[in-house]
């Protein structure tokens, strides 16, 4: 099988890690990539949100599968473009991303489909912008409508933060607070049939003891040792299902990946959020268990076949990922910093840990440079959480980036059994 994969964060360096490794991939190609994925992939200039020119190269390449990993180019159409060259696709239509391009359009697919979030109002006004603040109280949830690339959500007691950020926004949804932690749940679907993968945990915040300003996230483990062994088989029957019926019954069948963002509140299971692909930096621990080979995974969601495919097979064990974070993060990044200390990971600590890479390019010369906030993605694996996670950041303390700030309490209470 040839493979396009498109995009070039950690999340599509993870896939593009996991489908090198697998055997039924004779050929990998990624557009545009980065400095990491450059070592497993060959590399293509492309724009990734222009559909013709993707499905252009998908053809020249003779690919047997594309996959489409960021936000963007599934709600700019991408995988339509594809899929028009009869080309399989392992991603959602444009209408069916709106799952994750509107947060107003899948309140309303989650209210059709009985599937249980919080309460909410749609305002596009300062009116019911201030009547929304108001009728919640503190915490203000506020969400911008459309992408953000992950920061479009502020949580906050402050009503001036809350009510500037509503403003700042074409469209908002204001919801009631959901308590208690939040799950991050992958599933494969071809739009009938939903295959459920294992549950993570990320980091949003930018410090620890989620400290500071919302972020693309910060680190993730898997697995969850703290939630209920019957939650998957909740999530699937009360939230995935349901939700892939109700877009099929619209005529707008979802295939790919569809995330949900759970709460676990005292009132039960929760949807916080859609998204209409892999998330970044769950990905990363998920992948690193997933036994089953990835590419005959995400064809048979692309070609309507995963009610055949075999049950999933998974590691034993923990994974547990550190984001390595440029200058200012989420504010504006500085980047062109170096990068030292990546030869160091993969003599030393490989294959427990590795090296992801999100915002990297390198120079003339070959040396690596951070060119993104979020840079690297440290992954290990262990026998457990407090393994896996003490891998992690021994890999971590390898590597130098001036200016960079990571966590250092991802998962710490997990592998504290707190």
């Amino acid at each position: 099988m040839k493979v396009l994969v498109i995009g070039g964060g950690a999340r599509e360096h993870a896939l593009c890690r996991s489908l090198s490794l697998d055997p039924d991939v004779t050929a990998l190609h990624c557009a545009p990539g980065n400095a990491g994925i450059a070592e497993v992939a060959e590399l293509h200039g492309v724009d990734a949100v222009d559909g013709r020119a993707v499905a252009d190269l998908a053809a020249r390449l003779e690919a047997d599968l594309v996959v489409v990993g960021p936000e963007a180019p599934l709600v700019a159409g991408v995988a339509d473009a594809v899929r028009e060259r009869g080309i399989p696709v392992f991603g959602p239509s444009a209408r069916a991303a709106e799952l994750e391009g509107s947060k107003a359009f899948a309140k309303d697919v989650m209210a059709a489909a009985g599937v249980p979030t919080a309460r909410s109002y749609v305002c596009a006004t300062p009116e019911q912008i201030d009547a929304a603040l108001d009728a919640f109280g503190a915490p203000y949830v506020v969400k911008d409508d459309g992408l953000a690339a992950g920061k479009g959500v502020v949580v906050t007691e402050d009503l001036a933060t809350a009510r500037a950020h509503a403003l700042a926004c074409d469209r908002v949804v204001i919801e009631e607070f959901l308590d208690g932690p939040e799950v991050s749940l992958f599933a494969v679907t071809d739009g009938e049939t939903v295959v459920p993968l294992q549950p993570a945990q990320d980091f949003k915040r930018a410090h620890d003891g989620d400290a500071g300003p919302n972020t693309g996230g910060m680190g993730a483990y898997s697995p969850l040792p703290w939630a209920d062994p019957e939650l998957v088989d909740e999530v699937l029957r009360t939230v995935l299902q349901p939700t892939v019926d109700e877009l099929r019954r619209r005529g707008t069948p979802f295939s790919g990946l569809l995330y949900a963002g759970l709460a676990i509140t005292s009132r039960g299971v929760r949807v916080i959020e859609f998204n209409a692909r892999f998330g970044d930096p769950e990905t990363q621990v998920v992948l690193a268990r997933l036994k089953t080979p990835l590419a005959g995974l995400l064809h048979a969601a692309a070609t309507g076949t995963l009610a055949a495919f075999p049950q999933l097979r998974w590691n034993d064990g923990a994974a547990v990922t550190v984001v390595i974070a440029s200058h200012n993060y989420p504010g504006t990044p500085r980047t062109g910093d170096p990068i030292e200390g990546l030869a160091a990971v993969a003599e030393q600590d490989a294959p427990d840990a590795y090296v992801l890479h999100a915002g990297t390019r390198r120079d003339a010369s070959g040396a690596v440079l951070s060119a993104g906030g979020r840079v690297l993605s440290v992954t290990a694996t262990g026998a457990d959480l407090a393994t896996a996670r003490e891998r992690a950041y021994r890999a971590v303390g390898r590597i130098s980036l001036d200016g960079s700030h990571h966590r250092t309490d991802i998962a710490a209470k997990a592998a504290a059994g707190e």
